[in-house]
């Protein structure tokens, strides 16, 4: 089975709902920098909820980097317990796969979500990809996967996107303050997408309530070339 693709950034596999890079705690590191922006924990656990619902799955896998800060933080603590318990009220299961930020993470098992390193699903390992992996057909965050569109003008948009192929799916950052990385530009930061062709990947963009196909990335780079330099 082929994990089906939604425009909510995310995938539905089996009975599973996957996302991934949720970072929640990023706004509290702003701050301690000495930026403000508004803490949307609430939107984010709508959206969650919502998706649930609408595709009717009860289980939730997050695929990585459900936290920001890689040194503990009360702040952040506190909004991942509300994250967490509003969603068991969704959610009869929820999985969340180690990211590279997911230090001290091993706390939330008290609300009986299950932390692993990876997990299996369908045939599918679902692992975040700071790591190498010897998987025959997986599906990672952690790349955070972005694509500058450009028009004949010169005008350009930056946007999240999906990465496929037959045995490799790569999940744009739900979290709504990722920036995500401009693949047009720079290289992939994870080693399982290093070990890939990324040209002949298929990139697919989310578009309010549909996902669309922008053809394979290797033939998009050359269609934007033609249109302004790169």
């Amino acid at each position: 089975m082929q994990p089906r693709i939604i425009p909510e950034k995310g995938v539905i596999l089996g009975d599973y709902l996957i996302i991934a890079d949720l970072h929640i705690g990023f706004e509290e590191a702003l701050v301690k920098g000495g930026k403000y922006v508004p803490r949307l924990l609430g939107e984010v656990i709508n959206q969650v909820i919502s998706m649930g619902e609408r595709y009717r799955v009860d289980k939730l896998i997050i695929n990585g980097d459900l936290k920001h800060s890689f040194i503990p933080e009360r702040r952040e603590f506190i909004e991942i317990s509300t994250f967490l318990e509003s969603i068991l009220k969704e959610f009869s299961e929820i999985i969340v796969v180690k990211g590279n930020h997911d230090t001290g993470i091993n706390w939330i098992r008290k609300f009986g979500v299950e932390v692993v390193e990876s997990v299996e699903v369908m045939g599918w390992t679902i692992v975040h990809g700071h790591k190498e992996c010897d998987c025959e057909r997986v599906i990672i965050g952690h790349e955070h996967p972005a694509i500058r569109l450009r028009d004949e003008v010169g005008a350009t948009v930056k946007v999240p996107a999906f990465l496929r192929r037959e045995n490799i799916v790569v999940l744009p950052a739900f979290s709504p303050w990722a920036y995500g990385n401009d693949l047009t530009l720079n290289e992939p930061i994870s080693p399982i997408l290093k070990n890939a062709d990324i040209t002949q990947l298929e990139v697919l963009i989310p578009v309010e309530s549909e996902v669309l196909s922008f053809g394979k990335f290797g033939e998009l780079i050359e269609a934007l070339k033609g249109l302004s330099p790169l």
